[in-house]
């Protein structure tokens, strides 16, 4: 699991988040006025960073919904844009099973957790803006709701015989019958990719990584875990269409 310095990353989201307002009232290049709207659908790939830990493989799961997006000028050859989404995705985690001495059990488990997500994103493309490709990158905050929330386990589920739990290494099995306690999720995105825009729109292919800051379940001392924080990696294709296109200096 990718694990990031959480000063660095505070450090991060607060200049994504100061930076996007300038995006709209920076004129200091070639002036932009377009807008596009379309979908997005893909998958994502999510572990939980636990601590204490808990052994994981990655959880697949859907996204998808829809995206905004404003071009806002044209800077040297940088293009700035804001945009916005309202996606769904499928997080969770699944569980790599030992007992407790370390060794690997026939039983599984795996925790979905449907979230709305609501992501502002600063965006910076290099390329063509019409009839050509174009890559780009993009960073900003992002927040999220968890709607819902399923389990699934073997029927297999080995006990400690002394105990009757769940033998585990540490004993560490209050995941399985915990409910999500923090329903808020926010944190911060970046990611990067590839642009073909056409006469019919805007195809786009994208990969994101997101690293959760806060916690779903509750982390004070008294808690069992100090940090319950959702790792995502996301791979997306969306398609744009433009609702509004003023580019006065291309011909």
């Amino acid at each position: 699991m990718i694990r990031f310095s959480s000063t660095i990353l505070k450090t991060l989201l607060a200049i994504a988040f100061f930076a996007l307002p300038a995006l709209l009232s920076a004129q200091v290049g070639s002036a932009r006025r377009a807008m596009a709207l379309g979908v997005n659908g893909g998958v994502v790939l999510n572990t939980v960073g636990f601590d204490p830990t808990v052994k994981q493989a990655m959880h697949l799961g859907p996204t998808f919904g829809l995206t905004f997006r404003m071009t806002s000028e044209k800077y040297f050859k940088s293009l700035c844009a804001l945009q916005i989404e309202l996606n769904y995705a499928q997080l969770g985690w699944k569980e790599e099973v030992l007992n407790g001495n370390g060794e690997p059990l026939p039983d599984t488990y795996s925790r979905n957790m449907n979230y709305l997500q609501l992501p502002f994103l600063a965006r910076m493309g290099w390329g063509k803006e019409k009839n050509g490709f174009l890559g780009f990158i993009l960073a900003g905050p992002q927040v999220g709701y968890c709607f819902s929330e399923a389990s699934q386990r073997s029927s297999t589920w080995t006990l400690d015989t002394a105990t009757g739990l769940p033998d585990r290494p540490n004993g560490l099995c209050a995941q399985y019958d915990l409910g999500v306690q923090r329903r808020i999720d926010y944190g911060i995105t970046a990611g990067a990719g590839l642009e073909l825009s056409t006469k019919i729109g805007h195809f786009v292919l994208e990969g994101r990584y997101y690293y959760g800051l806060g916690d779903f379940y509750n982390n004070a001392k008294k808690d069992v875990f100090g940090r319950s924080n959702n790792n995502t990696i996301a791979v997306k294709f969306t398609y744009l269409f433009d609702v509004r296109k003023e580019y006065s200096d291309i011909k």
